[in-house]
């Protein structure tokens, strides 16, 4: 069976080439349709891909499916002849060093950093600022591919040991170990089945606070639920089956749990969500100077989003939008712990209340303002300080540190401004160039400007639209809209490689602030979620004739990008308005809507979409369903779905589903492919070779499709 599947894909994209030339539809792979329908509360629901939702490592025909796939798009993706010239381009503008701002912790100095084209970055410490920095992980020697990244590091208060984790080939399952830094020798300690943790240690060093889930049955790893969450504490030498049970709640298995200390080591804090991605949380408290006491509630609830920020003793600082749908930060003292003794201490502003970093006995505060980064630092009582002046009109992040430290590093960045670290003076309020990334263009040469659009309903929309300067707006110009719109995420103007080379090539790159994210706090959150989610797509369409109405392109020469929860985005809309797009790019997308919360972490995001399960919900989430509104006889845009086979985030089934049922609908010469990448998940921790091999794809799959003949240098 798979030699004949095999045969016949060989022969079926020579007849693709002949197709394509001749302006009509490709031909492809076939797609075995098996007989499977579900009823949902009294609908049936035809369900012919169901079986590629079967784990690639377990299944011969997936993984036949997955080649024959990947042999077509290949073999499109090789005879484009500006692909060479653009990969040699992007790895010419990837090759410079790259540095994290450092972080201080037991007197240390920890920081990332890659020379260039490395697969991973490598982790240093240095004893001060003015010291030789020594390499502490370089996970490039994992192994050869670079397919095992660092998946977090975690130093102890006094800076001798550090937890760190290791995720391979992109998977959200976690190992984590314990380095001794001084010698830089790692330690006994291993821990498995371990996701969507932090490690928090005791202030003695001995040991540290972990969550994890139980071990999945054999070949249930990558897509079976995760419930069952635990929080433990292991103590350095000891094995992993000698972990000490700290809390679970066995009547919620669904519910995820957490816990971190107190800067003081006097508090463990406890966090149980009740497993969606709300953030809503209920927070109890264990005081570990009473090893026998049990934690008590100190918000019983999950109605609200609780964060926090330090304490004075008994007295909790939090972040929260209780009362406040941009958050504040309030008070909470243990001992008078009812609601009506509460303290709010920097009260909600017009500005969306991110992060806030504890220093200098000083609250910086990271603000939010038309997606754009404002910082302002206030005393222990709330007063403001002074507002941290920013080199521009970006992204700000950072702000870091214990609270009797007296300096704080933060990272700015822009859509043509590369990450720049500085060093901030709590005391002075001075803030000092410490390193900046020096890549190989010149920013002179780009305009960043931020527009408001209307969307379908009459709601004002934000966008940045980035782009060689000169420009005409004639209509012609090739164009990628970008967005997210879930989740409470907000997009911020940010530093982009490939978004660099798209614009040096000549091409107008627009992000777009869509309801669904966190930038003007819960309302826009709540108003692009479940019953409401259709906002989110009504924004991106209404970014996308904004853009044509103004010139800057037309439908043919404009291209969407989005992943995850923007991969759902871009196969929605391209299913609602076809006509509108020259080009797509979904990204290990959510694609089939009545079936995502029965895989791994998908039941986290029900919150936000609702679920089939619930009556009230499913005809919503059928409107838009991208693998469910695929139509026969629709001319669609050309549309490279890309995934990869360790995503255990998003299943691959999802994009595998909905890849082949493009290709069953298409009507027009458009090429509709997948690309489906191995030893990689969901994004983190991908090696630089295949970023760079995945972006010069997207980038030649869209030169071609949307008809330009790229500027390169």
């Amino acid at each position: 069976m798979i030699r004949f599947a095999f045969a016949f894909a060989f022969s079926a994209f020579g007849a693709t080439v002949a197709a394509q030339e001749t302006g009509k539809p490709m031909t492809y792979p076939p797609t075995k349709k098996v007989e499977q329908s579900d009823v949902y509360h009294g609908t049936t629901v035809a369900d012919p891909y169901r079986w590629l939702e079967d784990d690639v490592r377990e299944s011969k025909d997936v993984a036949a499916w997955v080649a024959e796939q990947n042999k077509i798009t290949d073999a499109y993706l090789t005879k484009i002849p500006q692909r060479d010239a653009i990969k040699k381009r992007i790895t010419e503008l990837w090759n410079y060093e790259k540095i994290s701002a450092p972080s201080k912790t037991g007197g240390r100095y920890f920081f990332s950093r890659n020379d260039g084209l490395q697969n991973q970055s490598v982790l240093y410490v240095q004893e001060s600022l003015d010291a030789e920095p020594r390499i502490l992980i370089d996970p490039n020697g994992w192994t050869k591919d670079g397919t095992i990244a660092l998946a977090g590091f975690v130093p102890s208060d006094d800076g001798k040991y550090a937890a760190f984790g290791q995720a391979e080939a992109g998977s959200d399952w976690n190992v984590w170990r314990v380095l001794d830094v001084t010698t830089g020798k790692t330690m006994s300690d291993e821990l498995k089945w371990i996701k969507f943790s932090g490690i928090s240690w005791t202030s003695d060093g001995k040991g540290f606070f972990y969550s994890r889930f139980p071990e999945p049955k054999s070949g249930a790893a990558f897509q079976s639920l995760n419930v069952e969450m635990k929080l433990y504490y292991h103590r350095l030498g000891s094995q992993q089956s000698d972990d000490v049970l700290v809390y679970q709640r066995p009547d919620q298995p669904k519910w995820g749990v957490g816990g971190g200390v107190t800067e003081d080591g006097r508090y463990l804090v406890i966090e149980l969500n009740d497993g969606t991605t709300s953030g809503k949380s209920r927070v109890l408290v264990k005081d570990l100077l009473e090893p026998y006491g049990t934690a008590g509630e100190l918000i019983d609830n999950a109605e609200n989003k609780w964060d926090v920020v330090g304490n004075d003793g008994p007295v909790f600082y939090m972040t929260t939008d209780w009362k406040a749908p941009k958050k504040q930060l309030i008070a909470i003292d243990l001992r008078k712990p009812d609601p009506k003794n509460w303290k709010t201490v920097i009260a909600e502003t017009d500005e969306t209340l991110g992060s806030i970093g504890f220093v200098s006995n000083l609250f910086v505060c990271s603000y939010l303002k038309d997606a754009k980064t404002v910082v302002k630092i206030h005393d222990v009582e709330g007063k403001l300080v002074r507002d941290v002046q920013l080199p521009g009109i970006g992204t700000a992040s950072g702000f870091g540190g214990r609270r009797m430290d007296t300096e704080t590093f933060y990272t700015f960045s822009s859509f043509a401004t590369p990450p720049t670290i500085f060093r901030y003076d709590m005391i002075t309020g001075t803030s000092k160039l410490f390193r900046q990334a020096k890549v190989k263009f010149d920013p002179s040469e780009y305009e960043v400007k931020q527009v408001f659009y209307p969307s379908k309903d009459g709601t004002r929309v934000p966008m940045f639209i980035a782009h060689k300067k000169g420009i005409k707006l004639d209509g012609t110009n090739p164009t990628l809209l970008y967005g997210y719109g879930g989740f409470n995420i907000s997009l911020t103007p940010t530093f982009s490689i490939s978004r660099l080379q798209w614009m040096e090539m000549g091409g107008v790159y627009a992000l777009a602030n869509l309801r669904g994210g966190g930038e003007y706090g819960d309302a826009w959150h709540r108003a692009g979620t479940k019953l409401t989610k259709q906002n989110v797509f009504d924004d991106f369409i209404g970014a996308a004739e904004y853009l044509v109405k103004e010139n800057y392109t037309k439908p043919s020469k404009l291209a969407i990008q989005g992943g995850s929860n923007g991969g759902l985005l871009v196969g929605a809309v391209i299913c609602q308005r076809p006509e509108l797009f020259g080009a797509a790019l979904p990204a290990v997308g959510v694609m089939d809507m009545l079936r995502f919360q029965k895989f791994t972490a998908g039941r986290y995001w029900v919150d936000d979409y609702g679920s089939s399960d619930d009556p009230a919900e499913i005809k919503a989430l059928y409107a838009y369903s991208p693998y469910h509104n695929l139509k026969p006889g629709v001319k669609y845009p050309a549309t490279l779905v890309t995934t990869a086979d360790t995503d255990d985030r998003v299943v691959p089934g999802h994009s595998f589903k909905f890849g082949a049922r493009i290709q069953e609908c298409q009507a027009g010469p458009a090429p509709v492919l997948s690309r489906i990448e191995t030893k990689a998940g969901h994004g983190a921790g991908k090696p630089t070779t295949k970023v760079i091999e995945e972006a010069a794809d997207q980038w030649a799959f869209l030169v071609k499709n949307l008809g330009f003949e790229p500027v390169m240098k």
